[in-house]
C-alpha cells in the first residue's frame, strides 16, 4: 500500500463549534503501525473516519500515494469501499447468526472471491489468530478476546492495504488486553499491513506503535517514536498526558520553596533570561538519598518527607511532600524507607524537561543541561 498523506486537513461540524480537527498534517508510511493517541474529544476517531471515508473533509486533502481520495477543493472523493482499507470498530460487529468461519469469510463472499482462494485465505488467517478450532461456533459462544480475533481475521482475510482500528481493545479486561496487544504486534510483523490504531490508553500506544501521533483539541501535538514521545515531549501537554504516574511539574512563577529552588538551580545553568515557565521530571528519574552529602554533584536537590509507599507488584510508588507539595518517585527495588522519614530528593540534569511559559519545550535547554551533567 502506498503512503497515506493528510495535508492541512480540517473537519468542522458547523454550528459555531470549534473544529473537530484543525490544520492536521500527517504522513503514514507503508507498513507503519501508527497510534493516534489523545483524550476523549481530541479528534483521533474523526481522523480515522476521514481516512476510512466515513467522514468528509471540510478542507485539506488526503492522498494515498499519488491518488487523491478526498479533496473538497478538487471535488474529489473516493468511497470507503474503494479505498482498500479495513476498519475494525470498538464493537466487534460480528453477525450473531453466522458461524466464526462464515463471519471470517464474509468480506470475501461479498467480493465474489473464488471458493478455493477464499478457503485458503480463511484458513491462513484463522490459523494465524488461533481461532480455527472455533470455526463452527457462533460469536455468542466465544469470549471477548476470541470475538476480537474473529473481527481482525475478517478484515485480514480480505487483505486490506491498511487496517484501521478504533479502540478495539477497550471492551476487554486487563489480561485479554495484554494478550491482544501481543497478538496485534505479531499480526503486524507477519502481515506487514499498515495499521492505524486509535486509543486513549498511553500504554497501548507505547507498547504497540512504531510511531505515535499525540492529539489534543483537534490538533497534532507531537509525532514521533514511543521513545521520542516519552523522553523528549514537545510540550507540556504531551509530557503530562504520557506517563503513569504522571510527570512531576514545578512552576517557575510561584513562591513555593520547591519551585523557587528549581528556578534558582536552572538560572545558574541557563541564565535568568532563559524564559522558563515550568520544569518536569519523570517519577523514575527522581532519586532519593538519606543525606545531602549522598546527592551527586550538579543534580537538582531538595529536602522532602516520605508520606507514602505504594506497592504495585514488581515496582513501588513513593509519595513525598515538600511543604505540602506532592512529588512521586518510582523504583523497581523494595525501598528501605518509612512514612515520615526526612530524605533528599534529587534529579540529574539530563532528566530535567524544561518548558517555556506557553508550555513548549525549550530545546536549547537540553544541550546546556547535557553539558552540565
Amino acid at each position: 500500500m502506498p503512503d497515506i498523506v493528510l495535508s492541512n486537513v480540517q473537519k468542522s461540524y458547523g454550528g459555531g463549534s470549534p473544529n473537530a480537527v484543525s490544520d492536521l498534517d500527517l504522513h503514514i508510511h507503508d507498513g507503519e503501525f501508527m497510534c493516534l493517541l489523545g483524550p476523549s474529544g481530541c479528534g483521533k476517531t474523526t481522523t480515522l473516519r476521514m481516512i476510512a471515508g466515513l467522514e468528509n473533509l471540510t478542507d485539506g486533502e488526503i492522498h494515498v500515494g499519488e491518488r487523491v481520495i478526498d479533496s473538497p477543493a478538487r471535488g474529489a472523493f473516493v468511497g470507503p469501499e474503494k479505498r482498500g482499507m479495513g476498519l475494525v470498530f470498538q464493537s466487534y460487529a460480528l453477525w450473531p447468526h453466522l458461524t466464526i468461519e462464515r463471519n471470517t469469510d464474509f468480506g470475501l463472499r461479498l467480493r465474489k472471491v473464488p471458493k478455493a482462494e477464499r478457503e485458503a485465505r480463511v484458513e491462513k488467517v484463522m490459523k494465524a489468530l488461533d481461532i480455527e478450532k472455533y470455526r463452527h461456533r457462533y460469536p455468542s459462544q466465544l469470549s471477548g478476546g476470541q470475538q476480537q480475533r474473529v473481527a481482525l481475521a475478517r478484515m485480514l482475510a480480505v487483505n486490506p492495504g491498511v487496517l484501521l482500528l478504533d479502540e478495539p481493545l477497550s471492551n476487554l479486561d486487563a489480561r485479554l488486553r495484554l494478550e491482544m496487544r501481543a497478538e496485534l504486534k505479531r499480526i503486524h510483523a507477519e502481515f506487514r499491513t499498515t495499521i492505524v490504531f486509535v486509543t486513549h490508553d498511553q500504554w497501548e500506544a507505547m507498547t504497540l506503535a512504531t510511531s505515535i501521533a499525540v492529539m489534543s483539541e483537534g490538533r497534532l501535538q507531537q509525532l514521533g517514536t514511543p521513545n521520542d514521545i516519552y523522553d523528549r515531549p514537545a510540550n507540556r501537554f504531551v509530557a503530562e498526558f504520557v506517563g503513569s504516574p504522571p510527570i512531576n511539574i514545578l512552576e517557575a512563577a510561584t513562591t513555593h520553596a520547591l519551585d523557587r529552588a528549581a528556578s534558582h538551580w536552572l538560572a545558574g545553568r541557563l541564565g535568568e533570561s532563559a524564559g522558563v515557565g515550568s520544569v518536569g521530571f519523570r517519577p523514575e528519574a527522581l532519586q532519593i538519598a538519606r543525606s545531602e552529602a549522598a546527592v551527586p554533584g550538579g543534580s537538582f536537590r531538595h529536602a522532602a518527607e516520605v508520606t507514602g509507599i505504594l506497592p504495585t507488584g514488581g515496582s513501588w510508588i513513593i509519595e513525598l511532600k515538600v511543604d505540602g507539595r506532592a512529588l512521586f518517585a518510582t523504583t523497581t527495588e523494595s525501598p528501605a524507607l518509612r512514612g515520615g522519614e526526612r530524605v533528599w530528593v534529587h534529579v540529574r540534569p539530563t532528566a530535567v524537561h524544561v518548558f517555556d511559559a506557553a508550555g513548549l519545550r525549550l530545546a536549547e535547554a537540553d544541550d546546556v543541561l547535557a553539558r552540565a551533567a
